[in-house]
Formats: structure tokens, C-alpha cells, sequence
């Protein structure tokens, strides 16, 4: 069973985890994904061939010894999911072989396009954890590999907790990979935040010896080679069995904050070579990518974070879906500089009201920080459950994401911001209901606080009464509109059916005055 973090200044550690650099919600369980109100109406999405790509032999981690004992699994999340409540179990591996490093040949090209040679080899003993249905017949064929995140020193998996009703509802697999060097070794840690219990920059192999004690990671030069052979091996490939004896079907990479970093380079430097993964799910990326890195020592996100703007290359084989938030476009994540055009292969979604990270990322401690104002509340998780779905489908069949709107940008000031209202919402974006009928200020903007874990952790702020009594004759009157988005919003893309009810819980009549 997972341990989770549960202190306050634990929960800094994972917010942090999350935040790619000086700063980088579970619902229920998912049918056709949409976007509610005028602004945010996506497009028809278009259909392309399935694709199919060639796939180089290669080696693959060697995942046959499971780890047990010691104090169990060791993962920083903050809200728990009730996995055997809901069919799945969860395993340990030991993920092992030798890797390479890859070495630019020359600079980037313009589209983003890295070639890249490989160099020096090393010895790796890292670790993979496998949440699965039980039941090999609950399997829908798809296996979600994330690359942990490590922004605050330790192991954590956003992408499994803003997505874990969608993979837990539909029989998806996921597989979290220790790619990263201080997250098994420690080291420094890129945001200094107060860390529970001294969690941070240790690594697991000192966190808990006994489990985890005979790992090694030979640094984050040979991450990208790592999470391909754990890919081959999650494919059956070198003969493992992850999965009961399930059949995969098809393999999604997903990585948040730095590791949103991550993949944005393996794409654009690896993926060539490769052709490891069916398709990519990049979220909160920033507007550089990761450097490749050296053998022996750990990436500085601060160097990603100081790099140029990198687009997505021009000829991706698999199809391409990055998700972004508020925060992401005009904070020190800087992802605007980096936008580019959606293709038949990519899609990029920008989401109105979200932060980086959020209340639904981790659950009620958030009300323990103080940020000047409450953090974000928004439609974050919404938003990568359907991008999820999406992706899955678009992989499957060929059938495309809709392209939807970007956010808009205002350019008045000394620094791009995102535009908004006079109630101080986002304008343009994929749009909720709760920010096209709203009653709170949802935003990605971090409060007044200094404090560098409330730097992208957005705001929730009142809209005055009077406000309220101009948009809405009563609550009848607000609830109905609300009701009403909702359902536009599946129509349109952004919004699971299955999640109609949980969108509909978050409406908040009583806050308008009778």
C-alpha cells in the first residue's frame, strides 16, 4: 500500500514536486470527453489514420524481482485513491540494465528537432511502481507510463492523482518510473520548501534501506533511455509480465511540471529513435524542454527553466496532446513563448481558472497554507481526465482531440498576462462551468504571499454580492445556467459524460442570496 504525505509541510514537498522550478482531485469514474459557453466552443474533431510506427529492436529493464518489506511503497501524494475499492492492485519492481546517454549532434533546429548520437553506458537499478486492474479481463488495453516528478526532492505522481477516476473507471494501467537521479540517490532539491519528517533530497534508498537499499541510478544523462526500456518491458518485451498476463494494446507517456520538461525533449531527441510510445501526454510543460543531461549527475530544472522557447518537432510519428494551465503560459513556467499551431499529430489545450497546482491536486491541507487567499480551486483534474480520454482515443482510432481556443494574452503591461474581465476571469482558453457561470474568481495569478509554495498555486476569491445579484435573478436562475454549461461543456470536448455530475456537485447556489 502507498504511503502517502499528509503533513502541511509535507504537502509543500508535493506541491513543490509539481512545480518545475523555482516554484513549479480525484472525482468519481469516464464517455465522450467538451467546453461550456460561447467563448471556449471547440472544433469538430477531425479523423486520421491510426499511427502506426516501426519500432527499433532494443533492450528492456529487466523487471523481474519485486520489491517488498521495509515501510512499503513510497510515493509523495497527498489525497489517496481506494485502489483495491475499485479492482486494482499495486506492485513494486525493481527496473534494471544498462543505459545510454544521448548527445545533441549540433543545435536544435527550428521546429524543435534534436538529433542526437548515443554516448557513454552505465549500470542502472532503479524502481517502477504497477497499479493494474486485478482482474486481467478489466484491462482496456492501455498502459499510462508516467516519469515521476522530482521538482522537491522526491517521487511524485501528479498525472495519476489528477487523472486516477478516469484510469480507475475504464480499466487503464499505469506505471509510475523512477527515471530521475534524486529521486532514488537524493541531492539537491530545485525549491527549497519546509519538508515533513525531512523527506526531501534524501532519496528512497535512504529513506527506507531496507526496500529500497540496493537501488542505483547512474545520473540523469540516462533517464530518457531508462523510461524506453521500462516502456519495452511494460510491452512484454525480454519476456516480463507486468500486467497478470494482460496484452497491451498501446502505451501513453505522461509527465506534469518537469516532467512535462522531460518529455517535451524525449519527443523532439529520443522519440526518433525510439518509437517507444503510442502517444504523449505533455502537461504543464514549461517553453524550454530538459536538457539531455551528463552520466553521473542530476539535471538543474533551473537550467530548463533559463533555456529558449522549444516547440514540438514537425514530424512527430504519434500523436501529441500537451495541457496547459493558467499558470503555466506567463509565470516563470513560460510556456507562451513555445506556442505553436495544433497539426494532425498535436493538440495543445490551455485551460481558464486553473493553476499549476491546485486544491484538487492536494485535497485538504491546502486550507493549512497561507497564501494571502485561498488557493485554486478550478477544473484542473476535469481537464486531464478528458485530455486523457482524448488521447487514448485519438491513439486508438484516429479520431482527433477538437482544437479549442487559446486563452488570451494581454501584452499592455511590462510582461505578457492572460487576459480577463472585469470580474477578473480568464478570457478565451477551454472554458468550465465554473468560470462561465461563476460565483467565485477562479484563477491561476498566486496570492499576495511571498512564500514560494504559493507562487503557482493560483487563487479562489470571491465575487462581491451585489456582483452575484446582477448575473443571477436566484439560485434556481443560477443553477439552471450552470446545468446548462455543463452540458455544453461535454458537447464540445472538455468535459467527460461521466463526469456530469461531479462538475454539476462543484455548483454553489448558496452563495447567492436568496
Amino acid at each position: 500500500m502507498t504511503r502517502s504525505i499528509t503533513s502541511r509541510a509535507a504537502a509543500a514537498a508535493v506541491i513543490a514536486l509539481t512545480l518545475a522550478a523555482g516554484c513549479s482531485s480525484n472525482t468519481e469514474p469516464a464517455a465522450a470527453p467538451g467546453t461550456s459557453g460561447a467563448v471556449a466552443s471547440g472544433t469538430t474533431p477531425g479523423t486520421t489514420a491510426r499511427a502506426t510506427v516501426e519500432r527499433p529492436a532494443g533492450p528492456a529493464a529487466d523487471v523481474s524481482e519485486e520489491l517488498t518489506g521495509g515501510n512499503g511503497v513510497f510515493l509523495g501524494q497527498i489525497t489517496g485513491v481506494d485502489l483495491a475499492g475499485n479492482g486494482y492492485v499495486e506492485h513494486e519492481y525493481v527496473a534494471a540494465g544498462t543505459a545510454t546517454t544521448y548527445v545533441a549532434d549540433g543545435e536544435p533546429a527550428d521546429d524543435g528537432a534534436i538529433d542526437v548520437t548515443e554516448g557513454e553506458t552505465d549500470d542502472y537499478r532503479t524502481r517502477i511502481v504497477v497499479r493494474r486492474p486485478e482482474n486481467p479481463d478489466d484491462f482496456n488495453g492501455t498502459v499510462v507510463l508516467e516519469w515521476l516528478n522530482v521538482s522537491g526532492g522526491l517521487d511524485a505522481n501528479p498525472d495519476f492523482s489528477y487523472a486516477a477516476d478516469e484510469l480507475l473507471r475504464n480499466g487503464y494501467a499505469w506505471v509510475g518510473v523512477s527515471a530521475q537521479k534524486i529521486g532514488v540517490e537524493g541531492g539537491e532539491v530545485a525549491v527549497t520548501v519546509p519538508i515533513g519528517e525531512g523527506l526531501s533530497g534524501q532519496g528512497l534508498k535512504a529513506l527506507d534501506p531496507a526496500r529500497y537499499g540496493t537501488l542505483s541510478h547512474p545520473g540523469d544523462g540516462y533517464s530518457y533511455d531508462i523510461f524506453t526500456q521500462v516502456a519495452r518491458a511494460v510491452r512484454g518485451e525480454g519476456g516480463a509480465d507486468l500486467l497478470g498476463g494482460a496484452e497491451v494494446d498501446q502505451i501513453l507517456a505522461a509527465g506534469e511540471s518537469q516532467s512535462g520538461f522531460a518529455l517535451t525533449t524525449y519527443v523532439n531527441a529520443i522519440a526518433p529513435e525510439t518509437q517507444a510510445f503510442d502517444g504523449y501526454l505533455i502537461h504543464s510543460r514549461g517553453g524550454p524542454g530538459l536538457p539531455l543531461g551528463t552520466p553521473g549527475a542530476a539535471i538543474s530544472i533551473v537550467d530548463a527553466i533559463t533555456g529558449g522557447p522549444t516547440t514540438i518537432r514537425g514530424d512527430i510519428a504519434v500523436p501529441v496532446l500537451q495541457l496547459e494551465t493558467e499558470t503555466d503560459l506567463v509565470s516563470v513556467i513560460g510556456f507562451l513563448p513555445a506556442r505553436q499551431p495544433d497539426t494532425d499529430l498535436l493538440r495543445t489545450w490551455e485551460v481558464a481558472g486553473t493553476a499549476h497546482a491546485d486544491r484538487g491536486l492536494i485535497g485538504p491541507v491546502a486550507d493549512s497554507l497561507d497564501c494571502g487567499a485561498p488557493i485554486n480551486d478550478g477544473p484542473h483534474g476535469f481537464a486531464v481526465r478528458s485530455a486523457l480520454r482524448h488521447l487514448d482515443t485519438w491513439v486508438r482510432t484516429g479520431e482527433a482531440p477538437p482544437t479549442m481556443p487559446q486563452l488570451e494574452i494581454d501584452e499592455s503591461g511590462d510582461s505578457p498576462a492572460i487576459a480577463r474581465d472585469a470580474d477578473g476571469i480568464a478570457l478565451g482558453g477551454i472554458r468550465y462551468p465554473v468560470v462561465d457561470v461563476p460565483v467565485q474568481v477562479l484563477s491561476g495569478d498566486p496570492g499576495p504571499a511571498p512564500d514560494i509554495i504559493c507562487l503557482l498555486t493560483g487563487t479562489t476569491n470571491p465575487i462581491p454580492a451585489e456582483r452575484l445579484a446582477e448575473l443571477y435573478a436566484s439560485p434556481d436562475a443560477y443553477t439552471a445556467a450552470f446545468t446548462e454549461a455543463t452540458d455544453a461543456a461535454i458537447a464540445t470536448g472538455a468535459l467527460l459524460a461521466e463526469d456530469r455530475q461531479a462538475m454539476l456537485d462543484e455548483a454553489q447556489p448558496e452563495l447567492l442570496t436568496p
